[in-house]
């Protein structure tokens, strides 16, 4: 009997929008000289995220496993002819197509962070920095797919896999659901990305908050014309 089952654990689905806040951050702040260290950092990490993928992989619940992606062109063949007939097959997990969208995606973004990072440290030329901007896009394109592909099989399905990547359940059988949403994983990964933004973020602060007592200290020794410098305390 289908009902809503868990599916999706915690450190997987915070994996997902994290990356994908990742992504975006360093793609809108790749521009900006002023918001450099801010692109790098967003770039670290997407990379750490993607080992703990990985690592999640072999120790991570049923659908998070690397098994639960492996399909064979026979699968792909049967699912293509499942949308063809009008009668998609149902996955609980990842159908063919997202699972082959994941190495993809992982894979392309490690070798945008890669040629970031070697432009960082200016390895290479101005080839490099063409690299590692076309590969940004391809990356774009790519979730650009793989965001229509959810909408497509969402309607085909009739069933919100936006929504099911949120709350983590989704249609099956009670002897196909995972155990457990593994919080303490979880929770550890929440850590993790927080210690690594908390200084950078308290540094920010700080350095807005100085820039501005400076802006303010101009303003009044423009004002106060031949008068005695203002003394700033930091």
């Amino acid at each position: 009997m289908s009902q809503r089952i868990l599916v999706w654990d915690l450190p997987t689905r915070i994996f997902h929008w994290a990356l994908a806040t990742s992504f975006l951050g360093a793609f809108l702040t790749a521009e900006s000289e002023r918001q450099r260290d801010l692109h790098v950092l967003f770039g670290y990490t997407m990379v750490a995220l993607i080992v703990f993928r990985i690592v999640w992989a072999f120790v991570g619940t049923r659908y998070a496993r690397l098994g639960a992606i492996l399909y064979g062109p026979a699968a792909l063949r049967r699912y293509a002819t499942s949308l063809l007939r009008g009668r998609p097959e149902h996955y609980v997990g990842h159908n063919p197509p997202g699972a082959l969208a994941i190495p993809a995606l992982l894979g392309l973004c490690l070798a945008t962070a890669a040629s970031g990072w070697a432009l960082y440290e200016e390895v290479g030329g101005e080839w490099l920095e063409d690299t590692h901007e076309a590969l940004a896009f391809v990356t774009l394109a790519l979730v650009g797919v793989h965001v229509a592909g959810v909408l497509a099989s969402s309607v085909l399905h009739r069933e919100n896999l936006v929504r099911s990547m949120i709350t983590g359940t989704k249609r099956g059988s009670a002897a196909e659901a995972i155990a457990g949403p593994r919080r303490l994983v979880a929770l550890l990964l929440v850590a993790a990305i927080a210690a690594a933004w908390a200084p950078a973020l308290a540094g920010r602060g700080e350095r807005g908050s100085r820039g501005k007592r400076v802006a303010v200290a101009e303003v009044q020794r423009e004002a106060g014309g031949a008068r005695a410098p203002v003394r700033l305390r930091d």
